[in-house]
């Protein structure tokens, strides 16, 4: 437990709810109710007696409030952004420079002499509903009862940094030199002896307070939840209300690289009767193309391109063997089986889909624990994936095994294969495109992400079937025509997701209108020429269909020309996506300048709290000390937790 001083001054006591003066405050402005642990519900009441365990101290805190809600509160009038509380949370946390649970950021307005600025201290906001948590495949996030704290356990996690793409506040930190996410932790262990946290207790304007939520502190008069820079607080009711008496300028800019201005709406919130700032495009940079190729190809997510183009293609062609196997009677499925490069062509699938499974594990901050992916099929869309795709792998490699084989008994091993990988596609997949519609990044939460994956499979799946026919010499023009007409369905689809998207993000509110303005600017010229290439194979796809002249160069060229096309409008969907996030400052917190110190060498200066990403290498050995180490009784609560989440 946290060790309390007998002198502890007044402002760092954590004062208490006094219930006796609004017995009417049961619940919180969401609905949610304020006290997390019913009383007259014997099964949660038993839950009151348990100890948080802090420090493997089994011992249980006094604090009167601590089955309630709590939240911090904020007053941007008082913050004069002297980062105390950034500092005091880092200093209790022992957290290395470039990781900070709680930031400081602002926005300014208008121009001398009538010039503003607003900071605004965040950290993790508790939220009533944890996107992070129902994220987290390892389930690393719990929410306890006790003040409602939302934390997670670095030890549990594998570094996939899926709860940093869903979380609206950027309160999850990922730790490229350890490849783990931690958080704010509330201070619980502080809570439970009365304390407040150590960023709330280190404030020097009296900015930061904390305390169960909806019981507004002393010397306040508001609790708002929206303030200019904060973002929607739908997604996740968070627990943490706002100050701001002072009138703000119509626009508030961010000072950071982020293309987002935000502009104060005339017509009042109908949920909480404010007036909230709604973001709006800031085209700060301009609007000059540039191509930056080598910045678009060796992004950080180049392991999710690999992976997702990989088993899209390889999805898409197994449908035709699979057709082509037990579709009994049509010459042009038939063909797709009966030809020399059938068995090759099945050999080089696994071996594409073990590629990019390979490069996705690896791209993980501990590679090692891979197995953890499977801890959270109950709520994570991640958890859901990789039990599809893992499906879906271990049913093509029987299907793969059994094809060598003419015997009968191997044919229906080879059916039941298919039909298991068929099984895991439909649910890979489906999840594959779930697990990007993420409210938090609105480039992503759109329907062009489902034509986009599955124009995808169609096109790069096809063309691998036409060119493995074209090989082998076995190419009837029936089953030409049924590739063709796929391929250009594929190209329809996807480049008709692309303009709904476009027209979409051209009219949005949102961090989507900034990812669109990087799109066809900094990326400009590699965007036109995504868009380029597709036409170009639409339009190659329908004459060769036409024409009715195909030949093994002719789909060469096609696949050539669409897998450009793929690898660039993948790679352009994880670079330009913009998440909705707190504001930072010139340097700290700005996406901008953490490239540039990368770029210059900068990074090497730690005062300057820049890392370079660094991806851990797979350790056999640390794997199999690992499994030595645990026990069998853990390995049955771990295989439970699976099944039974």
């Amino acid at each position: 437990m946290f060790a309390r001083r007998d002198n502890e001054p007044d402002y760092a006591i954590l004062r208490k709810r006094d219930d006796t003066v609004d017995e009417t405050n049961k619940t919180n402005r969401y609905g949610t109710p304020i006290e997390t642990v019913l009383r007259n519900d014997s099964l949660k009441a038993s839950l009151r007696d348990q100890s948080l365990n802090i420090n493997e101290d089994s011992e249980i805190g006094e604090n009167p409030d601590r089955y309630k809600q709590h939240g911090f509160f904020f007053n941007a009038d008082n913050c004069i952004a002297c980062h105390a509380c950034e500092a005091a949370c880092s200093e209790k946390n022992d957290n290395p420079a470039h990781i900070a649970f709680r930031s400081v950021g602002f926005v300014e307005g208008g121009t001398y002499p009538a010039y503003q600025r607003l900071n605004i201290s965040m950290a993790c906001n508790h939220c009533d509903d944890p996107v992070c948590l129902k994220g987290c495949p390892t389930r690393a996030y719990t929410k306890f009862a006790e003040y409602g704290a939302v934390l997670q356990d670095p030890d549990i996690c594998f570094g996939c940094g899926y709860c940093t793409w869903v979380c609206p506040y950027n309160a999850p930190q990922l730790d490229p030199e350890k490849g783990q996410v931690s958080k704010c932790n509330m201070c619980v262990d502080r809570l439970e002896v009365g304390l407040k946290p150590a960023c709330t207790s280190a404030c020097l304007g009296n900015a930061l307070d904390f305390g169960v939520i909806e019981d507004i502190p002393e010397n306040r008069s508001q609790a708002k939840v929206n303030i200019p820079g904060f973002p929607r607080t739908d997604i996740t009711h968070p627990n943490i209300r706002f100050q701001q008496t002072r009138t703000t300028q119509r626009e508030m800019t961010r000072v950071d690289q982020t293309a987002i201005k935000y502009h104060r709406s005339d017509e009042p919130s109908s949920t909480f009767e404010e007036s909230p700032f709604i973001p709006e495009l800031d085209p700060k940079q301009g609007f000059a193309r540039q191509w930056n190729l080598k910045r678009l190809l060796t992004s950080h997510e180049n392991a999710h391109i690999a992976f997702t183009l990989s088993a899209q293609l390889v999805m898409g062609a197994f449908l035709w063997f699979f057709l082509g196997s037990f579709v009994s009677g049509d010459f042009a499925l038939n063909s797709v089986v009966s030809n020399s490069a059938y068995l090759p062509a099945l050999v080089v699938l696994v071996a594409l889909i073990s590629t990019g499974l390979y490069k996705l594990n690896m791209h993980l901050g501990k590679p090692q624990r891979f197995y953890r992916g499977f801890y959270n099929l109950r709520h994570s869309p991640v958890s859901r994936e990789i039990a599809g795709v893992s499906l879906f792998f271990a049913g093509l490699v029987v299907f793969t095994l059994s094809a060598f084989f003419e015997h009968p008994f191997f044919h229906i091993i080879k059916l039941m294969g298919g039909l298991i990988a068929l099984t895991g596609l439909m649910f890979g997949g489906y999840y594959m495109y779930k697990l990007y519609r993420i409210e938090a990044r609105p480039f992503w939460n759109h329907i062009n992400t489902a034509s986009s994956f599955i124009g995808t499979g169609l096109v790069l799946g096809s063309l691998f079937v036409a060119v493995a026919n074209s090989v082998s010499g076995v190419m009837p023009q029936q089953l030409n025509h049924l590739l063709l007409v796929t391929i250009s369905f594929g190209l329809v689809i996807e480049m008709a997701g692309l303009w709904l998207h476009r027209k979409n993000l051209k009219l949005a509110h949102s961090e989507g209108a900034a990812s669109f303005y990087e799109q066809t600017t900094t990326y400009g010229y590699a965007y036109i020429l995504r868009n380029s290439l597709l036409l170009i194979s639409l339009i190659f796809s329908l004459s060769l269909l036409f024409t009715e002249y195909q030949s093994l160069w002719s789909y060469f060229g096609l696949a050539g020309i669409s897998l450009c096309s793929a690898i660039i409008g993948r790679a352009l969907f994880y670079v330009v996506v913009i998440p909705t996030t707190m504001p930072g400052g010139f340097f700290w917190r700005n996406q901008g300048f953490v490239e540039h110190a990368r770029e210059t060498g900068l990074a090497d200066m730690p005062q300057l709290g820049v890392v370079y990403e660094k991806h851990h290498s797979f350790n056999l050995s640390e794997l199999i000390e690992t499994i030595r180490s645990t026990s069998l009784n853990d390995k049955i609560d771990q295989f439970k937790r699976i099944f039974t989440g």
